[in-house]
């Protein structure tokens, strides 16, 4: 198995940045790429971004693109997230999981693990 452990979500004004990251732990030769996610208050879970933990290539909503940014860092097994210009729409909890898909995948079924998600609150 895979843990994921994210961090840094918080509360910030419209216009403002945070950095959420995603600390991974266990089988994580398994995990081909990594994906962010939020979801809102009632809404459904939407896919963010994604990054292959080999090459670094990376996927963007169009929502989140110009403004957010996915890295990670191999040797310490861990996902970034920067938020930058946020936006009220912006608040959701955030979630980090893990897929073996080597594909492009935005479907949430496709990643096998998740973990407990951080909450952002964007202020106006």
């Amino acid at each position: 198995q895979v843990q994921l452990v994210e961090s840094g979500g918080g509360l910030v004004q419209a216009g403002g940045s945070l950095r959420l990251s995603c600390a991974a732990s266990g089988r994580t030769f398994s995990s081909y790429a990594m994906g962010w996610f939020r979801q809102a208050p009632g809404k459904e879970r939407e896919f963010v971004a994604r990054i292959s933990w080999s090459r670094g290539k990376t996927y963007y909503a169009d929502s989140v693109k110009g403004r957010f940014t996915i890295s990670r860092d191999n040797a310490k097994n861990t996902v970034y997230l920067e938020l930058n210009s946020l936006k009220p729409e912006d608040t959701a909890v955030y979630y980090c999981a893990s897929t073996n898909e080597w594909t492009v995948t935005t479907t949430d079924s496709d990643y096998d693990y998740w973990g407990q998600g951080t909450q952002v609150t964007v202020s106006s």
